[in-house]
């Protein structure tokens, strides 16, 4: 009865396996089956669509980036020359003027303190322009980029040498009472004196400058 009995499961174990067997083929076979569907359907809709082309986008508006304005170059150069030209060599400068020694001047609001700390060299010279060798047009009109040009980098104090005048006809200093009625007349400068010794003397001027505004965005 043994043996029988071990025969039959010899047999049932051999069914058990063949039928695992075939449902593996079949599973194996409906995944292909599935892969070349798909396949098929991809490339289909591949050539459904070769012969399309994109529609032209005829209503399409491209903006553009607005231009800068152009730079007023040619008015950035009259509003300079009527700067340059409105230093008159005529202005009656003595009336603004310290009547110390060195004829300092000093803006209303500006005090006494500060005019004295500048004659005892005590502040601190930034810059300077030494205007030997200038004819009075290029004398103002180096006077006026120079103030201009500190106020933009925000120096407070300048010197100013104008000479004493020994190398001019009849050894008289052109440009000294020039410079002192140009500076006069220019906003920025909120007083000047002459410069002590150590700083030229009689042939120079220290000034001091309106502070620089930064505008506010």
């Amino acid at each position: 009865m043994k043996k029988i009995r071990a025969l039959d499961d010899l047999d049932f174990l051999k069914n058990m396996l063949k039928d695992e067997r075939i449902e593996r083929e079949h599973a194996e076979r409906r995944a292909h089956e599935l892969e070349v569907k798909r396949q098929k359907e991809a490339n289909l809709f591949k050539d459904f669509l070769k012969d399309v082309k994109p529609i032209p986008q005829i209503n399409t508006v491209v903006l553009q980036a607005e231009k800068p304005p152009p730079i007023p170059l040619q008015k950035m150069l009259d509003d300079e020359q009527v700067l340059i030209e409105a230093l008159s060599d005529e202005w009656d400068v003595e009336r603004y003027l310290e009547t110390d020694e060195g004829l300092s001047f000093r803006r209303n609001g500006i005090g006494q303190d500060a005019l004295r700390k500048l004659r005892r060299g005590l502040w601190v010279v930034q810059s300077q322009i030494d205007l030997h060798g200038y004819r009075t047009d290029e004398a103002r009109e180096a006077v006026t980029a120079f103030v201009k040009s500190c106020i933009k980098r925000d120096l407070r104090c300048v010197r100013i040498i104008h000479g004493k005048g020994l190398g001019s006809a009849g050894k008289e200093p052109v440009l000294k009472d020039k410079v002192k009625r140009w500076l006069v007349q220019k906003d920025e400068v909120l007083a000047f004196c002459q410069a002590p010794p150590r700083d030229g003397g009689a042939g120079a001027l220290l000034v001091i400058l309106k502070a620089y505004e930064r505008r506010q965005r």
